[in-house]
């Protein structure tokens, strides 16, 4: 699968909760492979997570691809939200 194919899937984690959508991917050239996803989060994640809502746009986080189960249709987590804190950092 192209990283191009990701954006715009939901991801969605292992209680059928959507986290977000795929914004952008994050590739590691040396490794040539995706390493991180950049989820656009939706508010009930933002809030699930402990993020400050802005009052405009949307909260971003990278997501590694360690927290993936499955890719199809959606991005299939490993684990319900509030276990994905290890696997978040916010993008730079």
């Amino acid at each position: 699968m192209r990283p191009s194919e990701l954006q715009g899937k939901k991801v969605v984690e292992t209680g059928a909760k959507i986290l977000g959508t795929v914004s952008d991917v994050e590739f590691d050239p040396a490794e040539w492979k995706v390493i991180s996803l950049q989820v656009e989060l939706t508010d009930d994640s933002v809030e699930t997570l402990g993020f400050k809502k802005p009052r405009f746009g949307h909260v971003n986080i990278l997501l590694s691809v360690d927290a993936v189960k499955a890719v199809a249709d959606v991005v299939n987590l490993k684990n319900a939200i509030p276990e994905l804190k290890q696997f978040i950092k916010l993008p730079k």
